[in-house]
């Protein structure tokens, strides 16, 4: 790994605290419904269905790219339907993403992002579009708009290879996932992680598990140093 690496980081694992984030904006759209559904759970249910859509989105078949924002429209209508929720996705998905500015960083994040950039590149790994990813609290940290890999740059959507692949091979040294999910791509496509433990994240039993973690990103210049 060169002196001056560069490390990329999830956006909604690592970074953002993207479930209580997320269930707050939730909370108050089922509210608004006068639904008595929690939003956490509506949550929950949203996410997985989330990951599920993109997980499906086709490879290199010439179909017209699937932006992130789209995913969460259909995971959003998904959900109500399999809820019997009434009530218009599309405009819900719009107030939903309109809150991400309100999304919480973990605590350590403000603190530690500024500092590793001191030594290092640092940079976005995260299946996002460019547009959603300015209006996070992220953004204002990472302003080499250069590193930021978003889904929308590389055509490919998490746990495939193919964007951990694609990553690598514009530069990226080093990856810092939290979920299991990215966490497990990442390794499975020979991409060199440092994971960091974030509440509700495991790794996953069944893949290859990660040579290092931290408990937050105070702990990451230790890590790389030894690597470097």
């Amino acid at each position: 790994m060169a002196a001056m690496a560069w490390v990329t980081f999830d956006l909604f694992s690592a970074l953002i605290d993207a479930r209580t984030g997320g269930s707050a904006a939730l909370s108050a759209i089922a509210a608004a419904h006068g639904w008595s559904v929690a939003g956490s759970d509506l949550y929950d249910d949203w996410d997985a269905r989330n990951k599920a859509s993109q997980k499906d989105t086709p490879d290199d078949d010439g179909s017209p790219w699937v932006p992130f924002a789209e995913h969460c429209r259909r995971a959003l209508a998904a959900t109500y339907a399999a809820r019997e929720l009434s009530a218009d996705a599309g405009s819900d998905t719009a107030a939903l993403l309109a809150t991400l500015p309100d999304w919480p960083l973990w605590p350590d994040v403000a603190a530690a992002l500024p500092e590793i950039a001191r030594k290092h590149r640092v940079g976005i790994l995260s299946n996002v579009d460019d547009a959603l990813f300015h209006r996070t609290r992220v953004a204002p940290l990472v302003p080499d708009d250069g590193a930021v890999l978003t889904s929308e740059r590389l055509h490919a959507y998490k746990p495939h290879p193919r964007l951990y692949r694609r990553a690598a091979a514009a530069g990226v040294d080093l990856h810092v996932p939290a979920s299991a999910r990215d966490t497990r791509g990442a390794l499975e496509a020979g991409l060199a992680v440092v994971r960091v433990r974030r509440p509700g994240h495991r790794v996953d039993p069944d893949g290859p598990q990660p040579a290092h973690e931290i408990e937050d990103l105070t702990g990451l210049p230790e890590v790389l140093r030894s690597l470097v």
